[in-house]
């Protein structure tokens, strides 16, 4: 929204807030960020330059994925890791990550992001641990990718100092990782409202780094105002493990580090007895929840309701592109609606209660309160999908036809004020020749 001020987005046939389903006159945008709501027959309360009748569309708040690999979307549906748990899967795959090249991960970062701004997605996360020889400036790449795309995004900068049996590849000096997160934080990290990118720090695990890199994480996340990021609680023989290497149960762990607090936020999230599940909620941890990588690797549900009932905020992710194998967030939106169903019965989980996770719960997430909500002050990042297609037919309620009818692909999507997605396209990518370059790079980097 370059040359104009003012937008009127009007009549929606459908528009998702904070309040479920108000403001069926739409809003009205000034310089990227939502001015007003209004109601039914309502008009702004100032004339605007242009308005979008959005009378065939479904609005919603820009979707927020909360955990991510970028990296991973040059090796789906990976042949030798296709029907094995986690902990099969990580060294099957790792061998090859660790052959990983700047112009393949710079390939699989605009894939990455391309496939959720098409989903409707406009902030995103990413969890890169990867950093062997010749990639260490992995996160500067990430971010000219971001900044290409022009979403929003978290880049955790991950961090592997002890070696195992398959990523000694990927392990750095404590030293280096520390010079770099700093280094990254002072270079890049924005605090304002409307900022485009951010930085965390992300260990892969607590077991891939030492205790006393978690703790200066800690301390160096908390001088530079940087969010904590981490896998916690995927596999079930985790604790047991924990309690080998530390003498004390994950959640134990993490308070001795200092991470047992609102500024962190773990992935999964899945394996935690009902007193760390009061702990972590007492503490304000986050919890992104992982639903089709979760499945996919048949790791587990997480009990998302108990954690939101004890004060912990739940989001989505998509996770990498190795275990969903997409990057799709409203498709992870009806895959947590229909998962969490079999936990918790179809009353307590709608359309409405997951969206919510997709958007507001996620930001919450990455610390941020600018965004994830169709309201006056908030960014105007908006996702507009229609319902035209051979699927919705015969559809009732809009929202809760984007997940019950599998909703994929939006029409538009709006970050700050720019339409960066026009009829289904991407607003000057050659979706293409992307795709042609990212297969010829997957190919290479299968073959070693």
């Amino acid at each position: 929204m370059a040359e104009r001020n003012r937008l009127w987005i009007s009549n929606p046939l459908a528009l998702f807030t904070a309040n479920d389903h108000q403001a069926p006159g739409g809003l009205v945008i000034e310089n990227g960020v939502i001015v007003e709501l209004l109601a039914a027959g309502q008009t702004p309360a100032r004339p605007v330059d242009e308005t979008f009748d959005a009378r065939e569309h479904v609005v919603l708040p820009g979707l927020v994925n909360a955990h991510h690999h970028f990296h991973q979307t040059l090796t789906r549906a990976w042949g030798p890791a296709v029907n094995a748990p986690v902990l099969d899967w990580l060294p099957a795959l790792y061998p090859v990550w660790s052959r990983l090249t700047p112009a393949q991960l710079a390939l699989a970062s605009k894939v990455a992001l391309a496939e959720l701004l098409l989903s409707g997605c406009t902030t995103t996360a990413d969890h890169h641990y990867l950093f062997p020889e010749g990639l260490e400036q992995a996160i500067d790449i990430e971010v000219e990718a971001v900044r290409e795309l022009g979403m929003r995004a978290t880049l955790c900068r991950g961090s592997i100092n002890v070696a195992g049996s398959h990523n000694s590849a990927c392990v750095q000096s404590a030293e280096v990782i520390l010079a770099d997160s700093q280094r990254l934080a002072e270079q890049y990290h924005e605090r304002d409202d409307g900022a485009q990118i951010q930085i965390a720090l992300a260990p892969s695990s607590p077991f891939a780094v030492t205790r006393e890199l978690m703790c200066a994480s800690a301390e160096l996340a908390q001088t530079h105002g940087l969010r904590l990021h981490t896998h916690l609680g995927e596999t079930p023989d985790e604790q047991q493990a924990c309690i080998r290497r530390f003498s004390m149960r994950s959640v134990d762990y993490l308070k001795s580090v200092g991470w047992l607090g609102p500024q962190t936020w773990l992935a999964h999230g899945i394996h935690f007895n009902q007193i760390e599940i009061d702990r972590l909620g007492a503490a304000g941890v986050g919890i992104c929840h992982c639903p089709s990588s979760n499945m996919r690797l048949a790791s587990g549900i997480c009990r998302t309701l108990q954690l939101e009932d004890e004060g912990a905020t739940i989001g989505l992710g998509v996770d990498g592109s190795a275990s969903n194998d997409t990057s799709n967030m409203l498709l992870e939106a009806r895959q947590a609606l229909f998962i969490q169903r079999l936990r918790y019965g179809a009353g307590k989980i709608t359309p409405e209660k997951v969206l919510g996770w997709a958007t507001r719960g996620s930001a919450k997430l990455l610390g941020r309160s600018d965004i994830g909500e169709i309201a006056p002050g908030k960014q105007a990042d908006l996702a507009l999908f229609k319902l035209d297609e051979l699927r919705f037919s015969g559809s009732h309620d809009p929202i809760a036809a984007l997940l019950l009818c599998a909703a994929d692909r939006a029409d538009r999507v709006m970050i700050g004020g720019r339409w960066k997605v026009i009829d289904g396209q991407i607003e000057g990518l050659d979706l293409a020749g992307l795709i042609a370059d990212h297969r010829q790079a997957a190919s290479h980097l299968a073959g070693g």
